[in-house]
């Protein structure tokens, strides 16, 4: 073959191996990070990673003469120039917590437990009966501030003659931010308490959804908190406790994950810090608490995007193409250390059961038809507690139950107030704790 058709090939063969070599200390750069916690912000990670790469450029170096010496040390200064993106924040490193909204005060209240919350209160604004009983709506998340479109509702319950208040739990929304070891699910069960206890209106009654259901299933199972609470309404739950957290099994039906058009706007995990400190965080190999980047930075850099498929999996597939806009981009707030914290403090806590089958304070559960949690962590809540009274099962709505479309925020809150005045229920209670096994068997 003439020399002049090797040239391609060779330079095609250096460019190859210059690259493996870059992509090689780019991997040993990650496995360093998940060694050292991302100490200093990636920067003891990322020296070693160029110590290492310069030791073996050196080496590959040895025996070449003139400017052929330098050539080794290009993939360490590529490898070097990634590798540094994930060093370097591009979110502003102390907390940047959301501007006030317009149509109601934040409050701001600090709970005998330590932790200074966000605080909103609806006072009833409708002309008919008020209800003397306070109604505390617990949020999903955790560790997420309350949505527009929660908040929509619960202007909703006001305006029916309840007085509402709601508060981001610590470390979300405007609520200041705990140092990452004091969040855990137990943390977040004594902020109730104290939340209601600083109220100082009597036993309260509890709207908790999604993960606040699962703080309030746990409250419920804590007589010193639940001896605060008047009627509560347990909707969607999580899983409750380790052992829950371990079953899988069935959801309910097809939801709009992988059918909805994908979420719009800036994504933080489209950038290389953020989609190596969240994606290692997720799959375990981080901690919480990292070194490389702090829990403020991490709550100032992810966005409602970042959250993909999680919004559609809110929703039924029948919805997929017209699920509505949750939050705004102000308002948004979502602390992803601190809630993998508070869910890893569930999966290591023992069995709930126990003290929930001690339970007294009247209850009702909440389930949709296209629920994207696993129907048995919903059961065991029923299964668990002998003072639920009644369950809804709650026909053409995914988890976000008062999504705002059709008349879903009105059906949902002719529900909940139908348990908390103890009037009729306005669907069948089903499941029964008797039906449990035949519910789980037709996939409902």
């Amino acid at each position: 073959m003439p020399t002049s058709a090797l040239r391609p090939l060779r330079l095609a063969g250096r460019l190859l191996l210059a690259l493996t070599a870059a992509a090689a200390l780019t991997v040993v750069f990650l496995a360093l990070i998940v060694l050292t916690d991302g100490a200093g912000s990636g920067l003891a990670a990322w020296l070693a990673t160029l110590a290492v790469g310069a030791a073996a450029a050196l080496w590959r170096s040895r025996s070449r003469t003139g400017a052929a010496r330098l050539v080794p040390f290009v993939p360490v200064v590529v490898a070097a120039a990634l590798t540094a993106s994930v060093c370097i924040p591009t979110a502003p490193t102390a907390r940047r917590y959301p501007p006030a909204l317009p149509f109601v005060a934040t409050q701001h209240w600090s709970l005998g437990t330590g932790s200074r919350v966000a605080v909103y209160h609806y006072p009833p604004a409708g002309p008919g009966t008020r209800h003397r009983v306070p109604l505390v709506y617990l949020n999903g998340g955790p560790v997420r501030g309350v949505s527009l479109l929660d908040h929509r509702f619960l202007q909703l319950l006001a305006r029916q003659g309840y007085d509402v208040y709601t508060y981001e739990q610590a470390g979300g929304g405007r609520s200041d931010l705990l140092p990452m070891d004091q969040y855990t699910i137990s943390r977040s069960v004594r902020d109730l308490g104290a939340f209601v206890q600083h109220l100082d209106r009597g036993p309260v009654d509890v709207l908790g959804f999604s993960s606040g259901a699962v703080v309030l299933t746990r409250a419920l199972a804590d007589p010193s908190v639940a001896v605060h609470l008047h009627r509560t309404v347990i909707a969607e739950p999580g899983p409750m406790d380790g052992p829950t957290t371990r079953v899988t099994g069935q959801r309910g039906r097809p939801s709009a994950r992988g059918l909805a058009p994908a979420v719009t706007g800036p994504r933080s995990t489209h950038l290389p810090r953020y989609a190596v400190a969240f994606g290692l965080m997720r799959f375990g190999l981080l901690t919480p608490d990292t070194g490389l980047i702090g829990q403020a930075e991490g709550d100032n850099a992810f966005t409602a995007a970042d959250l993909g498929s999680d919004t559609a999996s809110a929703y039924c597939a029948r919805d997929a193409h017209r699920i509505p806009v949750e939050d705004s981009t102000g308002n948004f707030s979502f602390s992803p250390a601190a809630s993998l914290r508070i869910q890893q403090t569930v999966k290591d806590s023992p069995s709930l059961a126990p003290h929930l089958r001690r339970s007294k304070t009247p209850a009702m559960l909440m389930i949709a038809e296209c629920s994207s949690q696993v129907r048995r962590w919903e059961t065991a809540v029923l299964g668990a507690d002998p003072a639920i009274e009644r369950t809804q099962y709650m026909p053409g709505v995914g988890h976000h139950l008062w999504n705002g479309l059709d008349h879903n925020n009105d059906r949902a809150a002719a529900v909940i107030t139908a348990f908390l005045q103890g009037k009729r229920a306005p669907l069948p209670n089903y499941p029964t704790r008797e039906e449990i096994p035949e519910f789980l068997r037709d996939h409902k």
